[in-house]
């Protein structure tokens, strides 16, 4: 893994991000599977124990930004699932802004 220095647009991506479960409506299973096929890739293991839809918001796109500026991909299998990395976390800030205007910010976020 390269050595990863957080740039500001990610630690304010990270910090708008509700720090809790939130409901991905329609991307759901896109943003899940991107998770999917980066653990079974590079076989990792992102959220032990958890299962998708617990997992916070910020945690989810903080572990994604941690693995687009980490991971090297080795093969083509690798190579796809990083490849998505930049537009899942894209989707989950435009959804934490969302949930930001529509007032879904909880106490704790």
């Amino acid at each position: 893994m390269k050595t990863y220095i957080p740039e500001l647009s990610e630690q304010r991506m990270i910090k708008r991000a509700p720090n809790r479960p939130i409901d991905f409506g329609t991307d759901r299973d896109y943003i899940f599977s991107c998770l999917q096929d980066i653990e079974h890739s590079f076989e990792l293991q992102g959220f032990p124990g958890l299962a998708p839809e617990q997992i916070p918001a910020r945690a989810l796109i903080r572990q994604f930004i941690v693995w687009w500026r980490t991971l090297e991909p080795a093969n083509a299998n690798q190579q796809t699932a990083y490849a998505r990395l930049p537009g899942t976390i894209r989707l989950i800030d435009t959804i934490s802004s969302w949930w930001a205007e529509q007032g879904g910010k909880m106490q704790g976020d």
